[in-house]
């Protein structure tokens, strides 16, 4: 697929990575906007493609007592006011077929979660939708039954579908990501890193996913270098406070200084 198929994005024609970042979570409408406004204004400077990124609501938790959400209809809302006050696209996951006609009013994209990329049902529910379908690998995984995934998007009538790599379980409790997957889920299908994602330490003790945000940039650096189509970035202005995935999300405070250094990778990269 084209990026020039979603609407509102800007700078496809830049030759750049594009960008899906944004907060785990929508807690609410202040903290969205302003996130959303913070990295706008870089990505506009660096003409890398976005779309903002936030879950309208969190199914996949380790606890009964952890954070889900503020409620489905007023984090869409959010979603929509994001892209209506900033004339950007917008992401969200979905985790039922329910999910994929709701969201599909509200953003441009719907994800399918990793554990839930084998659902028939879920991903073709998003595919009948028109939406483009964020297919996020499974941990479990190879990159190769990931040409299954999109193939389910195909046979559903639709040609909208991008790969997300957010890494593979290596024992209980890490996340490795390889690197050699990259160019194998390209033959399927655009290949976004989840960079974030990929630094999961999950099935911690306490109930709460650990991480390794210190190595963001040498995940991403990895990921540009090897021709990946887009990134995939959790970021926050209090990571330390934030409801959902804090321990691995990148402060907003040093997106520009990985995006400006990416950018210059890319384009050295871009001249071989």
């Amino acid at each position: 697929m084209n990026l020039q198929d979603i609407p509102k994005l800007k700078h496809t024609n830049s030759n750049n990575f594009f960008l899906l970042a944004g907060p785990c979570a929508i807690e609410g409408e202040d903290m969205a906007l302003r996130i959303a406004e913070t990295v706008l204004k870089i990505t506009d400077t660096l003409d890398i493609p976005y779309i903002f990124k936030g879950s309208f609501k969190k199914a996949n938790r380790s606890r009964i007592d952890s954070f889900t959400g503020i409620g489905d209809d007023k984090a869409l809302k959010i979603l929509r006011k994001v892209s209506e006050t900033f004339d950007i696209p917008t992401v969200t996951d979905i985790h039922e077929v329910e999910d994929a006609y709701k969201a599909a009013e509200y953003v441009d994209v719907l994800q399918i979660p990793a554990f839930l990329v084998r659902q028939t049902d879920l991903v073709v529910a998003a595919a009948k939708t028109g939406k483009v379908v964020n297919l996020k690998k499974g941990q479990f995984m190879s990159p190769e039954a990931m040409k299954h995934a999109v193939q389910k998007v195909k046979d559903s009538g639709s040609n909208k579908a991008w790969i997300t790599d957010r890494g593979t379980m290596f024992g209980y409790q890490d996340m490795v990501v390889d690197f050699r997957g990259i160019p194998t889920m390209k033959q399927y299908a655009p290949v976004v890193l989840d960079v974030t994602h990929s630094l999961q330490q999950p099935n911690q003790s306490a109930g709460v996913t650990g991480g390794q945000p210190e190595m963001i940039e040498t995940i991403a650096r990895a990921g540009v270098v090897n021709n990946v189509d887009g990134l995939f970035i959790e970021t926050h202005f209090d990571p330390a406070n934030a409801k959902s995935d804090g321990a691995n999300m990148l402060h907003l405070n040093k997106l520009e200084g990985l995006l400006n250094n990416l950018t210059a990778i890319r384009k050295l990269v871009s001249s071989f």
